[in-house]
C-alpha cells in the first residue's frame, strides 16, 4: 500500500499530466542552478510548466491516459514540461538553440503530443513546427496576397492614366503658352 505523499504525488501527477496536451520527458542532470533557474524561466514565459517527477508515478499516470512509454523514458532524475499541445513545441525549440545545446546536459528522452508519444528523434523535430500564432500569420497573408495583388494592379492602371493625361495637360498648357 503506497504511503500518503505518495498517494497525494499519484493525484497531482494524473490531474496535470491527464490534463497536459503536450509534455516533454527529458534528463536534468547537472545543471547549475543558475541555468536551471534560467530554463525555467524560458519556459514560464511561454507557460509551459516543469516538474521533477518520480518515475513510477509519472509513468502510472500516463498509462492511464492510454500513453504507454519505453522502458528507458522514465528512469534516473527525469523532469517533464507539460501544458497545452504548444508547451511541447516551444520546449523543443527551445532545447536545440545553442544556449541549451552548449549546456549539453539537458537530454531529452520522449515526449507526448496530442496523445501520441513521440521518441526522443521526434520530439526534437517539434522545433520546426511553428507555433499558433505564426501559422495565423501565415493564413491571413496567405488570404490577404491575392486581394492586396489585384487592388495593386487596379490602382496601378489608374495612376497611370492619371499620370498620362497630366502629362498630356500639362504639354498642352506649356504649348498654348
Amino acid at each position: 500500500m503506497p504511503n500518503l505523499v505518495n498517494r497525494l504525488l499519484d493525484k497531482e501527477y494524473k490531474q496535470a499530466l491527464g490534463a497536459a496536451r503536450g509534455m516533454v520527458i527529458l534528463t536534468v542532470t547537472g545543471q547549475t542552478m543558475e541555468q536551471n533557474e534560467t530554463f525555467r524561466d524560458q519556459l514560464a514565459e511561454k507557460g509551459v510548466k516543469v516538474r521533477v517527477v518520480r518515475n513510477t508515478l509519472a509513468r502510472r499516470a500516463l498509462a492511464e491516459r492510454g500513453i504507454e512509454v519505453g522502458d528507458g523514458v522514465f528512469s534516473g532524475t527525469v523532469a517533464v514540461c507539460y501544458g497545452e499541445a504548444e508547451a511541447a513545441i516551444h520546449t523543443a525549440k527551445l532545447l536545440i538553440k545553442p544556449d541549451a545545446k552548449k549546456i549539453g546536459k539537458l537530454v531529452v528522452r520522449g515526449g507526448v503530443l496530442e496523445d501520441t508519444f513521440l521518441d526522443a528523434k521526434n520530439t526534437l523535430l517539434l522545433a520546426d513546427v511553428p507555433d499558433k500564432n505564426t501559422l495565423r500569420a501565415q493564413i491571413v497573408g496567405a488570404i490577404q496576397g491575392p486581394g492586396r495583388a489585384l487592388v495593386t494592379l487596379l490602382d496601378a492602371n489608374q495612376s497611370g492614366l492619371a499620370r498620362i493625361l497630366q502629362a498630356k495637360n500639362d504639354k498642352q498648357g506649356a504649348e498654348a503658352q
